[in-house]
C-alpha cells in the first residue's frame, strides 16, 4: 500500500462519498490510488481547483458533513484559496488535500514550488506537511477532525514523491504520534443555568420582542418557533439563515440589512427586547438603536459573542439545547398586539414586493423572475444564489417553503459560486430539485464551464441566468454613491446567448424575453429530467430598492427611472445611498 492508496482508505473510512478535484502531476500518487480502489470515493472533476473548493463547500452547506477537495501543486493549490476563504468566513468544514514539489527539489526553485505555508497560513485551521509516511493516519485524522470542530478548512499538503512511498504505520516509539479510528463524536455545550436565568428575566421583561437568527440555529428551528409564540415575537433571518424558518410563517419577517425587508427594518427599529440565535450578521446599524433594546445573545463559538450588538446576556451553548434550557422560564404574552402589528406588516410587504415584480420593465422585471419561481418552488428544494444584483431579489422576493433549503456565499460574497454550491449539493441529498440563481457576470466568470461538470455527472438542475449585459450590482453601487452613471468600459459585459449555448453541450436552453414566459419556462424547466438553463432577459435598470422604502417610493421610483426620468436618479440616489454609505468604512 503506497501513502497515495492509504489517502485514499482513510478517507473511504471517514465516510467520504466523493472527492472534488482536478489532477495534475503533483497528486499524481493519489490519483493512481482513485483508479487502484475502483473511484470509491468518486473523483468528481469539475473544471477548476477553485470550483472544486466551491463544490466542497456546497457540498459541506447542505449535509453537514466535511467537503473533500483535491488539488495539485503550485497553480492548482493557489486556485483552492477563494473556495477556501469562503468556508472559512462562512463556518463550513472543508478539508484540502494538495500536492507539493517532491522533498528532494524543495528550496530549489523548482516548477510548481509555492511556499504553501505562506499561502494557506491565514485560510486553513489546520495545516500540516506530510513528509514521512509515518506520519498518517495522524495528520489526516486531525484534518477531518478539525475542520469538524471548528466548522473551518483544513489543509494536508502532501509533496508528491512521498504520495508513492510505501505506507507504514506509526511506531510505538518517542516522535511517533498514533491516531484513533475515524469516528464522528457529537456533543452539545449548554450554558450555566444562571446565565440562563438572566436571559429569561430580560426577555419576560420586555413588551416588544424582536428575534434574529442566523444559520446557526438551523437546528433549532422548532425551538425558535415556540420562543417566538410564547413571546410574541417577529422573527428576521440574516441572510445565511434565510432557509431556518419558512417564509409561510406570518411572523418571519425575512431578510434583514441592505438586502432586507421592510418588515424586518421596522422590528428592530421599534422593539424592546432583541434575541440573537446563531447569527454573526455584521452590520449593526440593522439592529435596534443601542441603548433602546436590552439583548440576549446565543451561539456556540464564544468569539462571536457581544460582537455586533451591546447583549446584556451572553449564552455560549448549542442553539437547540440553550433555547431547550430557556423555554421553561419564560412567560407567555398575553398582549398580542406587538405580534399583531408584525405580521399585518409581513402581509403588506409580500403584497408590495409582489406588486413591485409585476411593475413593466425592458423586457423582464427582474424581481418577477424569483416572484414566478416562489410560487412554483417545490417544498424539498434546494437553491443556491451567487453574488450580484440577483442576491438582492433572492433575499427579498424567494419564499422559503416546507423543506427548502438555500445557501449563497454569505460573508465573501463571492462571485461565481451557485453553481459549483448545486454541484456540491446534488452530491450531499440526491434527487432534490436543484435552482442555482445566476447573474450574467458570475455566469460568464465560471457558470458556463460548470454547466459541462452537470452534464457529465447526470444533474438534473435549474441554472437561471438574470441576463442584463451588465454587472449591475456595482453599478447600482456607482450610482448610489457618487450618482455616477455606467460606466461602460467596466460595466458592460458581452453578450451571448446561454440557452444556446446550454443547448450546444446537450442540455436544455430556454430563452425568455417576455414576462409572461417566466410561469411556463420555470414549469418546463423544473419538470425536465436534466439540467435547464434559464436565460432570461431582464433589464439591468431595476433598482434595488432600501428596505424603510414604502411601496409609493418603491414604485414611484422604479417607474420614473424606467421612463428615463432624469428627476428619478436624485431620488433614487438618496434613498440607496443612505443606506449603502452606513455600510462603508
Amino acid at each position: 500500500m503506497t501513502v497515495g492508496d492509504f489517502v485514499v482508505q482513510r478517507l473511504r473510512d471517514w465516510g467520504v462519498k466523493q472527492v472534488f478535484a482536478y489532477p495534475g502531476d503533483g497528486i499524481n500518487g493519489i490519483v493512481a490510488a482513485f483508479g487502484k480502489a475502483d473511484n470509491d470515493p468518486k473523483f468528481v472533476q469539475t473544471r477548476h481547483e477553485e470550483m472544486a473548493a466551491f463544490a466542497a463547500v456546497g457540498f459541506a452547506k447542505f449535509s453537514g458533513d466535511v467537503g473533500v477537495c483535491l488539488a495539485t501543486s503550485g497553480p492548482g493549490a493557489i486556485h483552492l484559496l477563494n473556495g477556501l476563504y469562503d468556508a472559512k468566513l462562512d463556518h463550513v468544514p472543508v478539508v484540502a488535500i494538495v500536492g507539493q514539489t517532491a522533498r528532494t527539489a524543495m528550496g530549489g526553485s523548482y516548477q510548481q514550488e509555492v511556499d504553501l505555508h505562506s499561502l494557506f497560513r491565514d485560510v486553513a485551521s489546520f495545516l500540516v506537511d506530510v513528509t514521512v509516511p509515518e506520519q498518517l493516519p495522524n495528520a489526516l485524522d486531525r484534518a477531518m477532525r478539525t475542520a469538524q470542530a471548528e466548522r473551518a478548512p483544513a489543509v494536508l499538503i502532501i509533496p508528491n514523491d512521498v504520495q508513492e512511498q510505501e505506507y507504514s504505520p506509526p511506531k510505538h516509539e518517542f516522535k511517533y504520534i498514533p491516531s484513533s479510528p475515524p469516528s464522528r463524536p457529537s456533543s452539545s455545550v449548554v450554558p450555566a443555568l444562571d446565565d440562563v436565568r438572566r436571559a429569561a428575566e430580560v426577555l419576560n421583561s420586555g413588551e416588544k420582542v424582536a428575534i434574529l437568527i442566523g444559520q446557526g440555529a438551523r437546528e433549532a428551528a422548532e425551538e425558535v418557533r415556540a420562543v417566538a409564540d410564547l413571546l410574541g415575537a417577529g422573527v428576521a433571518k440574516a441572510l445565511l439563515g434565510k432557509d431556518v424558518l419558512p417564509d409561510d410563517l406570518p411572523y418571519v419577517t425575512g431578510s434583514i440589512g441592505l438586502l432586507g425587508t421592510r418588515p424586518s427594518y421596522e422590528m428592530m427599529r421599534d422593539c424592546d427586547r432583541l434575541l440573537i440565535v446563531g447569527s454573526n450578521f455584521p452590520y449593526s446599524q440593522y439592529l435596534p438603536q443601542y441603548g433602546k433594546a436590552r439583548g440576549v445573545q446565543v451561539d456556540v463559538d464564544g468569539r462571536s459573542i457581544g460582537m455586533r450588538y451591546p447583549t446584556e446576556v451572553n449564552l455560549v451553548g448549542d442553539a437547540r439545547e440553550t433555547l431547550r434550557a430557556l423555554i421553561p422560564l419564560l412567560e407567555e404574552k398575553t398582549d398580542r398586539s406587538w405580534r399583531e402589528t408584525i405580521e399585518k406588516n409581513v402581509e403588506r410587504w409580500w403584497e408590495v414586493v409582489e406588486r413591485q415584480a409585476q411593475v413593466p420593465a425592458d423586457p423582464v422585471n427582474p424581481m418577477r423572475i424569483v416572484s414566478e419561481l416562489s410560487k412554483r418552488l417545490p417544498h424539498n428544494a434546494i437553491v443556491t444564489a451567487d453574488s450580484g444584483s440577483a442576491t438582492n431579489w433572492y433575499a427579498r422576493l424567494l419564499k422559503i417553503r416546507g423543506n427548502v433549503r438555500s445557501s449563497l456565499s454569505g460573508t465573501l460574497a463571492t462571485m461565481g459560486c451557485a453553481v459549483p454550491y448545486a454541484l456540491g449539493a446534488a452530491f450531499a441529498q440526491p434527487g432534490r430539485p436543484l435552482i442555482a440563481l445566476v447573474g450574467d457576470g458570475a455566469m460568464q466568470m465560471n457558470g458556463m464551464a460548470e454547466l459541462l461538470t452537470l452534464r457529465r455527472y447526470g444533474i438534473r438542475c435549474v441554472v437561471c441566468v438574470f441576463h442584463n449585459n451588465d454587472l449591475n450590482q456595482v453599478t447600482w453601487e456607482l450610482r448610489a454613491m457618487g450618482g455616477a452613471p455606467k460606466f461602460e468600459e467596466s460595466q458592460s459585459l458581452p453578450d451571448i446567448s446561454y440557452a444556446a449555448f446550454a443547448r450546444s453541450i446537450g442540455l436544455q436552453g430556454i430563452e425568455i424575453n417576455d414576462p409572461a414566459q417566466l410561469g411556463t419556462a420555470w414549469e418546463t424547466a423544473l419538470a425536465f429530467d436534466g439540467s435547464t438553463v434559464l436565460d432570461v432577459r431582464c433589464d439591468p435598470d431595476v433598482p434595488p430598492i432600501p428596505p424603510h422604502a414604502t411601496f409609493e417610493q418603491i414604485k414611484d421610483m422604479t417607474e420614473a427611472v424606467l421612463r428615463g426620468d432624469p428627476d428619478a436618479w436624485g431620488v433614487l440616489r438618496r434613498g440607496v445611498q443612505t443606506k449603502i454609505q452606513e455600510l462603508l468604512p
